[in-house]
């Protein structure tokens, strides 16, 4: 065991003092963390009030329009299309008397782009106008006319959904537990091939530069793969660990880097008083740290960790059973990661199915094979419905596929590890592994 010990020592401090895992861990994350506080922030910020000009030749257009945050209309009799901007407007919209004959068209004319959201806003309040002239040539009252707007406008009604299970109920929230869980097995997904090919790389090394020979002088075969593979993953869950304090660290404190002004800002986007989509924008980021906190983290995040490393470890010995066969040919390496990238990518396939439909059976068999629950289970967890059977007995598989693949792939390691210039074949590695 002290022999093991040694090897992930070396493992371990070789790796995390490289600069490359320095640059990954943190900055990359504080790139990403950075560049969507900036996004936000200038989204919000960047808002400029348009003033546009009305031109309507029917009049039935008058004071139809309703002023908001980012737009407002006016109605302006010496503006036309040639000196909208001098007068101090920054688009002039012409209703021809005709407009809906087909052959004219409103127009609306600026001197620069306004943007997809003001210009949908802008539809719309043309669309609210017609629709509204329409009620009134069909004798619908003004007054009850106003009063449907209205109520459309403070939303008369709240929705929730609730998730009930036997005395318990529990507000849902589709969209995170979709995200959580996506985001969840993709991670798994990409650190699978990551760090899995890190052990293969550094067996090749090993193995290439005949430093093995001099290991396993002193060091059993076995004990040298463990050993290469536990400190690789304490690598990964060092990785994790500090993404995970990142994000916490984000959460608390994301409120105070926008300003007082800001946020009322944005709550009157949210109103109704700008465009679509910058309240959307807006709002999503200033609500994101209540949505975030509101899943199950004291579940999601030990499940998480358990089924990195457990996957880590499942997927980790195949891989570096491939490393010990491999010589210099890159293909032949390729050929031989097949059948263990396979089910890795039929995994995450069907973690796109499970997030969505959790309860699906394809969903519940994949998240209980070792094969695939890494990643097929952390898609179901964060929607709340997976039974507490079934997550002790994809953890009690995925420990015992563990033990197995791990006993498996020693035997092919021990030999593989010392054979130079000979191609291996999927049938030898098959002698290998009943070989006493």
């Amino acid at each position: 065991m002290n022999k093991i010990w040694l090897v992930i020592k070396r493992e371990y401090l070789t790796r995390v003092r490289n600069r490359t895992f320095i640059l990954s861990t943190i900055l990359l994350p504080l790139f990403f963390i950075g560049f969507i506080f900036a996004s936000a922030y200038f989204s919000i910020k960047s808002t400029e009030k348009q003033k546009v000009a009305v031109s309507d030749s029917n009049g039935i257009f008058r004071n139809s329009f309703q002023n908001g945050d980012l737009i407002t209309y006016e109605y302006p009799s010496d503006v036309n299309a040639n000196n909208f901007k001098d007068k101090g407007y920054s688009a002039f919209l012409q209703i021809p008397q005709h407009y809906n004959s087909g052959v004219d068209s409103i127009s609306l004319i600026s001197t620069k782009q306004l943007g997809i959201d003001a210009e949908d806003k802008i539809k719309d309040q043309i669309n609210d106008a017609i629709r509204n002239q329409a009620f009134l040539k069909n004798n619908i009252d003004k007054k009850v006319l106003d009063s449907i707007n209205k109520l459309n406008e403070d939303q008369s009604y709240k929705f929730r959904t609730v998730v009930k299970q036997g005395n318990k109920t529990e507000k849902s929230n589709a969209a995170l537990s979709y995200g959580i869980g996506y985001g969840s097995g993709f991670l798994i997904y990409i650190t699978l091939f990551i760090y899995g090919a890190a052990v293969m790389r550094g067996v090749m090394e090993e193995k290439m530069n005949r430093i093995a020979e001099v290991i396993i002088s002193s060091v059993r075969p076995f004990q040298l793969m463990m050993g290469k593979i536990l400190g690789i993953a304490a690598v990964g869950i060092t990785q994790l660990l500090i993404w995970i304090v990142l994000i916490v660290l984000l959460s608390s404190v994301s409120t105070s880097f926008i300003s007082a002004d800001t946020l009322q800002h944005a709550q009157a986007i949210n109103n109704g008083m700008g465009a679509a989509g910058d309240s959307s924008a807006a709002m999503s980021f200033l609500n994101a740290k209540s949505t975030f906190l509101s899943a199950n983290w004291a579940l999601i995040i030990p499940c998480f960790l358990f089924y990195f490393l457990g996957g880590y470890l499942f997927y980790a010995s195949l891989f570096a059973a491939v490393g010990s066969v491999v010589n210099e040919d890159p293909q032949e390496a390729q050929s031989l990661m097949l059948p263990i990238t396979m089910p890795i990518i039929l995994s995450f396939i069907i973690m796109t199915t499970a997030v969505g439909k959790p309860d699906a059976p394809i969903s519940v068999w994949a998240s209980i094979i070792p094969f695939s629950s890494p990643i097929v289970m952390m898609g179901r967890i964060p929607s709340g419905n997976v039974p507490v059977w079934q997550l002790i007995v994809s953890m009690l598989s995925l420990i015992a596929g563990f033990i197995l693949t791990t006993m498996l792939a020693a035997k092919i390691y021990r030999t593989g590890i010392l054979l130079y210039g000979k191609k291996v074949t999927f049938k030898e590695m098959g002698k290998w592994l009943f070989r006493r």
